[in-house]
C-alpha cells in the first residue's frame, strides 16, 4: 500500500517516501488511514467499497470538490491534495493535509467556552457557501425526506413502534418552506478536530446537501452526540439559546426552535434507521464488520431519545402513569456454566490475555468485539422484543398514539429492557431510568 500511495503522491507533487501508515480507528463509514510523506503528515480517506459508495447520494469525487471550496472560502476544512484515480489500485477516495489536534470527544467537550462560538461560526460559514457552485449536492426536502425515512422503515421490517410514532409525528409536524442551503449532514463532536481548545478543522463531509441549516444545528445537539453532557444540550457545549445566538451574530439565519425541534425529531429517527442499515450491510456482505453489527444494536438508543423527546405531548395522566414492574433476574446458576458465564468467562481471557498486546486499531477492535459479546450475554438474561409489527402499523395509521391508554407506560418499558441489554452504558439510560420510575 506504502508503493501505491507513493506514486500518488509524488503525482500530486508530495514526492517521498511513506511512512507511519496506520489505519485510525472509528469511523462508521469511510476508512481514514493517517501517514507522513517528506515532511508533512496526510491522510487517506476512501470508500469501504465501490458497491457502498455507488448507493450513496454524494460521491467521493462531489466530496473532495465541496471540500475544496469550503477550504477556499475560509471554512476550517482540510487541504484536499490529491484524488485517487482507478489506475492508483487503492480504491476510490482521496487524501488530504492532516489537520493538527484531534477528534477526541472527550477533548472537544472539555474545551475552552470559546469552541462553541467556533462551531456556530463555521456552521454559519457552510450555510453560506454558494449552492449555485455545487450543483452535484442532493436536495432534501422535509416531506420527501420523511417519505424517504418511511420506505427504509419498511424495508427494515417497519416493526418498532417507536420508531413508527416519530414517523407520525414528522408527518403531522412538516416545517414550512425555506430557502436552501449547503448543509453539512454530519456536523457534530467526534468529526470536529479541536486544537488547544478551539475549532481547527470540520471532518467527515460525505452527507452534505443542500436543505435547511437548523438540520445542522440539531443535528450535534442530538443526546447520542453529546457523549454523556446531558445538561448542556448544545453540543454539549453549551445550552441551545447561546448557541443560536453564536450561529446569527456569524452570519446565519435567525434561529427558529420549531424547525429546530422538527430536525431533531428527523435526525433522531434517521439515525435509528441508519443502525438498523448497519446490520442489513453486514447480511448483504457489504460489509461483514464486526462493528456493523454492534453499531445496529445501538437503534435502542434513539428510540430512548424519540421517547424522551415526544412524551411531552402525551396526556399528563399517561406521562404519569407507573410502568410496570421489572422481572425479577434468574437465580444463579449451581451446576454447569450457562451459556451467559462462558461468554462472560471469553470476555474476560480476552482483557486479560489479549488486550494488552494490541494498540492502534486492533485494540479499538477488541474493545468492539468485547461490547458484542456483552450484547449477547445481557440478551440470554433477559430482553424485551423491540419489534411489534402490528402495534407499529397501528400507531402509523393513527389507530393508536400518545393519548392511547398505556402506550406510553408500555413503549418506556420495553425500550428501558431493550436499551439495557443492547447499550447499557449510553448516558441517557440512568437518567430515563430515574425520570421514568418517579412518574
Amino acid at each position: 500500500m506504502e508503493t501505491l500511495l507513493e506514486a500518488v503522491m509524488a503525482r500530486a507533487g508530495h514526492g517521498g517516501r511513506i511512512t507511519g501508515l496506520q489505519r485510525l480507528s472509528g469511523g462508521a463509514n469511510m476508512e481514514s488511514w493517517a501517514f507522513a510523506c517528506g515532511d508533512g503528515r496526510f491522510v487517506l480517506r476512501r470508500a469501504p467499497s465501490a458497491e457502498w459508495i455507488a448507493a450513496r447520494p454524494l460521491g467521493m469525487d462531489g466530496e473532495a470538490e465541496l471540500i475544496r471550496q469550503a477550504h477556499a472560502s475560509g471554512v476550517k476544512a482540510p487541504e484536499v491534495v490529491a484524488e485517487l484515480a482507478s489506475a492508483d489500485g487503492l480504491g476510490i477516495g482521496f487524501i488530504m493535509r492532516c489537520l493538527p489536534g484531534t477528534a477526541d470527544p472527550e477533548v472537544a467537550l472539555s474545551s475552552s467556552p470559546e469552541l462553541a462560538s467556533d462551531l456556530a461560526a463555521a456552521m454559519a460559514g457552510i450555510h453560506a457557501l454558494s449552492p449555485e457552485g455545487l450543483p452535484f449536492l442532493p436536495m432534501l426536502d422535509p416531506a420527501e425526506g420523511v417519505e424517504g425515512l418511511a420506505r427504509q422503515f419498511e424495508e427494515a421490517g417497519g416493526d418498532r413502534p417507536v420508531i413508527a410514532l416519530g414517523l407520525a409525528w414528522l408527518r403531522t409536524n412538516l416545517p414550512s418552506p425555506t430557502s436552501p442551503v449547503v448543509v453539512h449532514g454530519d456536523f457534530r463532536i467526534g468529526n470536529l478536530m479541536v486544537d488547544a481548545g478551539r475549532l481547527s478543522g470540520v471532518l467527515d463531509w460525505e452527507l452534505a446537501h443542500l436543505g435547511d441549516g437548523h438540520e445542522d444545528l440539531a443535528y450535534g445537539c442530538m443526546t447520542v452526540w453529546r457523549f454523556g453532557r446531558l445538561d448542556k444540550q448544545g453540543f454539549g457545549l453549551t445550552d441551545v439559546a447561546t448557541l443560536a445566538r453564536a450561529y446569527e451574530d456569524a452570519g446565519g439565519e435567525r434561529f427558529d426552535a420549531v424547525r429546530f425541534r422538527f430536525w431533531l425529531v428527523y435526525r433522531t429517527v434517521w439515525w435509528a434507521l441508519g443502525c438498523l442499515s448497519m446490520g442489513q450491510s453486514w447480511r448483504s456482505g457489504t460489509d461483514r464488520s464486526l462493528e456493523r453489527v454492534v453499531v445496529a444494536r445501538r437503534c435502542a438508543e434513539q428510540e430512548l431519545d424519540l421517547l424522551l423527546l415526544l412524551e411531552s405531548e402525551a396526556p399528563q395522566a399517561e406521562r404519569e402513569r407507573f410502568l410496570p414492574p421489572a422481572s425479577e433476574p434468574a437465580p444463579g446458576s449451581r451446576g454447569e456454566p450457562t451459556a451467559t458465564e462462558v461468554l462472560t468467562a471469553v470476555s474476560e481471557w480476552l482483557a486479560a490475555t489479549v488486550k494488552g498486546k494490541l494498540d492502534g486499531r486492533e485494540r479499538w477492535e477488541l474493545a468492539v468485539a468485547q461490547n458484542a459479546l456483552g450484547i449477547v450475554r445481557r440478551e440470554l438474561a433477559g430482553r424485551a422484543d423491540p419489534a411489534d409489527k402490528v402495534l407499529a402499523e397501528n400507531i402509523l395509521a393513527g389507530r393508536q398514539s400518545l393519548q392511547t391508554e398505556g402506550l406510553l407506560a408500555t413503549l418506556r418499558s420495553r425500550t428501558l429492557s431493550t436499551l439495557s441489554a443492547d447499550m447499557p452504558k449510553y448516558p441517557a439510560l440512568a437518567s430515563a431510568r430515574i425520570l421514568w420510575s418517579q412518574a
